[in-house]
């Protein structure tokens, strides 16, 4: 989610909210629900657990929040992640470790991402292939090799521009690639 805190039901304590995913998607019992929603807050590296179960989401700091919507998002074993800026409002050291995290979770569980972003860096990093949309519609689509390093749009050029200036190989290199 762009805004966790928005997705999360601040009156309601955060191992019920993940629970309810499991019980509603995967018909568990309530402490069936609650052994799931601890093990997922294990999965996304949620510090101390037991504690984050009891806790309301004005108790957890952005960063936090965020690794319980992405716990709730995988409650059910979803096919498809959808991460609609995921890391926009955290900073960046955070950044860094829900996308390790986004990486790490759709390769163990063998879920497609949908990542949605204004920042290409990023969707080069975590894609396979990227598609830019300008004004809702599609503009280019390919391989993330061919959009970093030959963009055909000049918007994906002004995209590119904005965050590597001129030269791809950098963003190439980071995302695994070799131009």
């Amino acid at each position: 989610f762009q805004d966790p805190s928005a997705s999360l039901d601040p009156v309601m304590a955060i191992g019920k909210q993940i629970a309810e995913v499991a019980r509603t998607h995967l018909g568990l019992t309530w402490p069936q629900a609650y052994a799931k929603a601890k093990h997922l807050l294990e999965r996304v590296r949620l510090p101390d657990p037991d504690s984050a179960l009891r806790a309301f989401p004005h108790q957890l700091s952005g960063g936090q929040k965020q690794r319980v919507a992405i716990a709730a998002a995988i409650a059910a074993g979803p096919k498809l992640l959808i991460a609609d800026e995921a890391t926009s409002a955290l900073d960046t050291i955070v950044q860094a470790e829900i996308v390790a995290l986004i990486r790490r979770l759709v390769t163990e569980d063998g879920m497609t991402l949908l990542l949605i972003s204004h920042d290409i860096a990023l969707a080069a990093e975590l894609a396979e292939r990227i598609a830019v949309f300008r004004h809702g519609r599609s503009v280019e689509l390919g391989t993330t090799a061919q959009i970093i390093g030959a963009p055909a749009e000049p918007y994906t050029r002004a995209l590119l521009d904005a965050h590597i200036g001129l030269d791809a190989k950098p963003l190439l290199n980071r995302a695994g690639l070799h131009p």
